[in-house]
């Protein structure tokens, strides 16, 4: 019997079926692939061996859920700053921000937010601008959520200006290690310029990102709330 040729509505169906799946699914990052292919590839090759390959798989579908990229759609409005990561609200207050962000040595509004290894763990740009500078400073690996961690840790710092062209008030947004996290990945340069809720980076595994903000800006979170990466609204510029 004939098989029945795909009608343009079938392709439509499948191609609907496909976009749920990629919305419930999310992709991996790019960081992510050696460490799911490795592990998948031992599985593969070890399949006779259960005590092998079960094993091996499991540490590449870990890999793949810390390594997710999901999609998300940034806020509209002026002066908006988003959360830079997945993650909970670990601390509010005003610090003297950090010397290599060039941000002045009065207090701030500071937002931290600490990300368990069960987070999504790729960064966002927090408020559209231009880079400023990029500054990595090696540091200890205490746990990413004691306050020490912030001035102590190994972190990479980076200094947005922005507005068009960034000639508008800079913000501050740093990258710290935690105690299983040994490797920052910060792809801007100095010079960038940067849209709202992009991937900029990328921290494994199990870190913290705090926010240096503006004297005035309005926080609008609070200790304890959970962030959602570049959609959920952390402040408001003055």
């Amino acid at each position: 019997m004939a098989r029945r040729p795909a009608r343009p509505d079938d392709r439509e169906g499948l191609a609907h079926v496909v976009d749920l799946i990629r919305e419930t699914v999310p992709p991996l990052h790019p960081a992510g692939l050696p460490f799911v292919a490795g592990p998948a590839a031992v599985a593969l090759l070890g399949r006779k061996h259960p005590w092998v390959a079960r094993p091996a798989m499991a540490l590449a579908g870990a890999s793949a859920l810390f390594f997710r990229h999901p999609s998300r759609v940034p806020p509209t409005g002026a002066g908006l700053v988003v959360a830079p990561a997945d993650g909970t609200i670990a601390l509010v207050d005003e610090a003297v921000p950090l010397p290599e962000l060039g941000l002045g040595d009065q207090p701030v509004p500071r937002v931290c937010t600490f990300l368990s290894v069960f987070d999504v763990h790729v960064q966002r740009v927090p408020i559209a601008g231009r880079v400023v500078s990029v500054q990595h400073t090696p540091g200890k690996f205490l746990s990413a959520d004691l306050p020490a961690a912030s001035s102590e840790n190994e972190r990479t710092a980076m200094t947005i200006a922005t507005g068009i062209g960034g000639d508008g008030p800079k913000v501050g947004v740093v990258q710290i290690a935690g105690l299983l996290a040994r490797r920052i990945v910060c792809d801007p340069v100095a010079g960038d310029d940067l849209a709202l809720g992009e991937t900029y980076g990328l921290i494994r595994f199990g870190s913290r990102v705090d926010m240096y903000l503006p004297a005035g800006s309005d926080v609008k979170v609070t200790l304890g709330q959970r962030a959602v990466g570049a959609e959920t609204v952390l402040a408001e510029l003055p």
